[in-house]
């Protein structure tokens, strides 16, 4: 049995909790989680994203495939029923007995027409094995395909916010290059009236360069951003996606939910889906040992025949033959074993990969929640560090400008302050991103939807979130 912490030791797991934000512990999820980040355009890129994403509809399908394998499978707890009709034309030779006794000709017309019987009755379970197990891989590919979804509404969701960080990255670069120019003008007047020295100005200009270095990468990194919000939302990436995304048009939720185990275990597609195949792989045994055990097969045809086809039902021409069977191997050289201690073998493999999976899961959400720690100290250090390095580059200017100028003290505020504002959009953009990443670790919502897939768990109880 999988061992699963108590709701004490889950709470504590994330001690102080993240500040800036309530932790709702044992909170729902709502179905589309995203909204909660408030971005209008982030809610209309990820509808599109569900309607033309060629993965989801390729997942749905195979839901479908599996679908019908599950029916298809329920056939065989029923008889065959076979009907056909033969007609066929022959000789006999005259010398043999053969030849029909009724006009005594060699050549004659012979009519059949009749229905049969097939059924192999399920005495030791193997066939509702079989159902069990392809009723198991429905519950694999519905979860398979929540994990589709969920993959492609989290991966949407950090693609533009992501696409929010370069923007960002970009435009505090374009102010320190419009500072740095700016300040290069006034050393350059300065230099002119000789009131400093040309190395300064050529320094100054090395540093204007060194800045718009950094564009062009970011510029690319944009331009391959959006060819990636293109391809996730079902478009080539010459169709123009009209939404662009700026950090400010992101909102952190007020509140964030923290599952209880057991509702961790209910919610994460990847768990059901590792539970489902632990069925499947267990029904399997069962489907072993079936046959190893006598098989039984019930046969019946009834029909008729007769020279032409006028002449058939009629009296005399009928027939019927009702039959069993009884195999049992055996010898095979162990085959039959082998397979069964080979079935046993993967449900003990299943059963170390469903607890593997459970783990995983746990500390998915634990190092969400650690990462989300982190990055609201980030954020308020970064804010704190922009702000200083703006106050200490604003200084500088004013002393350059009234020509008091240490280059060397120039080159550093510059560079502080470069730095300082690329690591709070970086610390702003990772925290929305850990955002995402905790409720793509808590399941995604799915069971709250309101066209669920064929098969799901209740909806886990708790608080809605705002």
């Amino acid at each position: 049995m999988t061992y699963l912490p108590n709701d004490r030791a889950a709470v504590s797991a994330v001690g102080d909790g993240v500040p800036g934000q309530r932790m709702a512990y044992g909170g729902d999820i709502p179905d589309r989680w995203w909204e909660l980040l408030r971005s209008r355009h982030l809610n209309g890129l990820i509808e599109d994203g569900i309607i033309r994403n060629a993965e989801l509809e390729a997942a749905e399908a195979a839901v479908r495939v599996a679908q019908a394998n599950a029916l298809a499978q329920r056939g065989a707890l029923f008889p065959q029923v076979l009907a056909n009709f033969n007609a066929s034309r022959q000789k006999t030779p005259t010398q043999s007995l053969a030849t029909n006794a009724a006009s005594g000709a060699s050549i004659y017309s012979l009519h059949t027409a009749q229905v049969t019987v097939n059924y192999v009755p399920d005495v030791f379970g193997g066939t509702r094995r079989l159902i069990e197990t392809a009723d198991a891989l429905v519950e694999v590919q519905a979860f398979q395909r929540e994990g589709v979804y969920l993959t492609l509404t989290a991966n949407i969701a950090l693609a533009a916010i992501q696409e929010a960080s370069l923007r960002g990255q970009l435009a505090a670069t374009r102010r320190l290059i419009a500072l740095q120019t700016q300040l290069l003008g006034i050393l350059s007047q300065q230099n002119e009236r000789g009131q400093i020295a040309l190395p300064d100005v050529v320094a100054q200009e090395t540093a204007v360069a060194q800045a718009k270095l950094l564009l062009p990468p970011l510029e690319k990194q944009l331009a391959q951003q959006r060819d990636l919000i293109a391809f996730l939302t079902g478009h080539f990436p010459s169709e123009d996606v009209a939404a662009t995304f700026q950090l400010q048009s992101f909102r952190l939720p007020r509140k964030l939910p923290l599952s209880v185990p057991a509702d961790l275990v209910r919610q994460r597609p990847d768990v059901r889906v590792a539970e489902a195949n632990l069925r499947a792989v267990n029904a399997q045994i069962g489907v072993a040992i079936a046959n190893r055990l006598p098989q039984i097969t019930l046969t019946g045809n009834v029909g008729s025949t007769a020279t032409a086809i006028s002449q058939l039902f009629t009296p005399g021409t009928g027939f019927w033959m009702i039959a069993g069977n009884v195999a049992q191997t055996v010898f095979d050289a162990g085959t039959l074993e082998n397979k069964q201690r080979a079935a046993e073998e993967a449900m003990t493999q299943s059963t170390a990969l469903y607890r593997s999976t459970v783990l995983t899961a746990f500390q998915n959400v634990a190092d969400t929640l650690r990462a989300l720690q982190a990055d609201a100290r980030a954020v308020s250090a970064a804010i704190a560090a922009e702000r200083s390095a703006a106050r200490y580059i604003d200084l500088v200017r004013r002393q350059v400008e009234q020509g008091q100028v240490s280059i060397p003290v120039l080159l550093n505020a510059q560079q502080a302050y470069l730095q300082t504002s690329l690591a709070r959009v970086q610390a702003e953009a990772s925290r929305l991103a850990d955002t995402v990443a905790l409720f793509q670790a808590l399941g995604g919502g799915w069971w709250n939807r309101l066209e669920p897939p064929a098969r799901q768990s209740p909806a886990p109880p708790g608080e809605t979130l705002q």
